[in-house]
């Protein structure tokens, strides 16, 4: 390959792009991308069997980061109220592997928050997250309700942001 087109490539595949769609604004590649991402890390890569496929992707809103070649990179579902929890909630955050520990995690939990903001106000938000990845989701507001479990046999803890913690 031309050293020029593989530098192109490259560059591409660090050029993020985001979208946020409805189940139902879903093209079948993109549903079935985003789940091929979510399989691939948290059942083979977390050797970790559960159903994946629960039925609240079909109530929940998706947001998707591609790289300049048009892969998912990143992905995570935005639950209305009433769906996993009173709250509007956030589930299934992954990044692959070939971008974590470059900031593609943040910018994924920024534009969640921009979204929910937008689309639902300033509201509370709960999630279910590994508790390792405490720190990651301290960096965006969210604070442990006290609540640890397993999960699939991994350590979470409920997590909760409050929107009256930032200013406008």
């Amino acid at each position: 390959m031309n050293i020029i087109i593989h530098f192109i490539l490259l560059a591409l595949k660090s050029i993020l792009n985001f979208q946020i769609k409805h189940f139902n604004e879903l093209s079948l590649t993109e549903f079935h991308d985003l789940i091929q991402l979510r399989i691939k890390i948290f059942v083979v890569e977390q050797n970790c069997s559960y159903q994946e496929l629960d039925g609240k992707d079909k109530l929940s809103y998706h947001v998707i980061c591609r790289n300049g070649t048009g892969e998912i990179m990143a992905t995570a579902r935005i639950l209305p109220e009433g769906i996993s929890y009173k709250e509007v909630s956030i589930g299934r955050v992954v990044t692959d592997e070939s971008v974590r520990g470059k900031g593609e995690g943040h910018l994924l939990m920024k534009a969640c928050m921009d979204f929910i903001s937008k689309e639902f106000g300033l509201v509370p938000v709960k999630i279910s997250a590994q508790s390792h990845l405490e720190r990651f989701y301290n960096a965006h507001l969210f604070f442990s309700t006290g609540k640890e479990y397993l999960e699939d046999d991994i350590p979470h803890m409920e997590m909760l942001y409050l929107a009256q913690t930032i200013s406008q």
